[in-house]
């Protein structure tokens, strides 16, 4: 099927330019924040600072692009950030243990998934309320990291040993390179955005998602398995959390069990912030994108105007519950 089954053409095409307006939205309230700190916070228009927002935007954008697809659907995954350190401090145990590097790093993907998978289940199968059976992946994520790293920190290997050459995907660092590094991550967060916005978007999966999320009964009846679509929502946002465990290590190095809590929730305000909907069916992988950086650049340029940057806690929660608001308004305007 080429059509969101949910939806007659008439509510699709409101629906596009509504998400439209919104993404616009978000873009100028970024490009407004950047300036405005670049006006009032001394030294924040500098390459460090730059690279400083991108090495805390790529592992909350991967969650986050993982969780559109989740929320899209009507559903909530409370469970990506642990997952994702729980997923970092199983490899990295494994790299300590004497594992190669690099299978150790597709195993962190492949058990993300695996958390996926089984969120998927419980929502899907079991009909368990996604913010419950989530709640309890995190918990167990958070509980399993510890038990196999005995509740020590795990250390994953430094940027000039030759088992660190991963961290190259994300920032390349030499003395012929400007300070702060070279941010080849980039390319690869843009890359991947970009395929994830063409299947949201272009592909049936995609289609099949967003119907979910626009009226779940109405894509049953239509024909579509719903069981395999939901599933692999959730699937994508664990192999994603995977990815983003990756990501935290190559930034951060030395993880700590029992740690991720407050991840997720960056990773969903970063996904509403976007324009996506709490109550599903309208959302882009651009949006969101746009989300995560808002978040990034308010983290980053807080302290340049004497704030600390817990502040940003305050001021995210005050642009997420005006994010929320404005969709629920515009649900209701959609309805009359």
């Amino acid at each position: 099927m080429d059509t969101n089954p949910a939806l007659r053409p008439g509510q699709q095409g409101r629906l596009k330019r509504l998400l439209s307006n919104q993404r616009t939205v978000a873009l100028l309230a970024l490009i407004v924040l950047f300036l405005f700190f670049c006006v009032a916070g001394d030294n924040f228009a500098s390459y460090t600072t730059f690279m400083s927002i991108l090495d805390s935007s790529y592992y909350i954008g991967f969650l986050a692009m993982g969780v559109t697809f989740v929320i899209m659907t009507g559903g909530i995954d409370l469970s990506c950030g642990t997952v994702m350190v729980c997923c970092a401090l199983i490899s990295g145990q494994l790299i300590k243990n004497g594992f190669p590097v690099w299978p150790c790093l597709v195993l962190c993907i492949i058990l993300g998934g695996m958390f996926g998978l089984l969120n998927g289940f419980m929502v899907s199968v079991m009909k368990l309320p996604a913010f419950i059976a989530t709640l309890g992946t995190m918990m167990i994520s958070r509980g399993l990291g510890s038990i196999i790293t005995a509740t020590a920190s795990v250390t994953f290997p430094s940027r000039r040993s030759p088992d660190g050459a991963f961290r190259n995907i994300f920032k390349m660092i030499s003395p012929d390179l400007p300070t702060g590094g070279l941010p080849t991550g980039l390319v690869l967060f843009l890359v991947l955005a970009l395929v994830m916005g063409l299947v949201l978007g272009k592909t049936k999966p995609g289609r099949y998602i967003t119907a979910l999320g626009s009226n779940k009964e109405a894509t049953r009846l239509s024909g579509i398995n719903i069981v395999k679509w939901e599933t692999l929502a959730y699937v994508l946002s664990g192999l994603f959390a995977g990815l983003a465990g990756i990501s935290y290590a190559a930034t951060y190095s030395t993880l700590l069990p029992g740690t991720g809590n407050g991840f997720e929730l960056d990773a969903i305000a970063g996904t509403v912030i976007g324009g996506t909907s709490l109550s599903g069916g309208i959302g882009s992988i651009s949006g969101t994108i746009i989300g995560v950086f808002i978040m990034s650049v308010l983290k980053t340029g807080l302290p340049f105007v004497g704030l600390q940057p817990h502040y940003q806690l305050l001021f995210t929660g005050i642009v997420l519950v005006i994010a929320v608001f404005v969709d629920v308004m515009n649900r209701q305007r959609q309805k009359t």
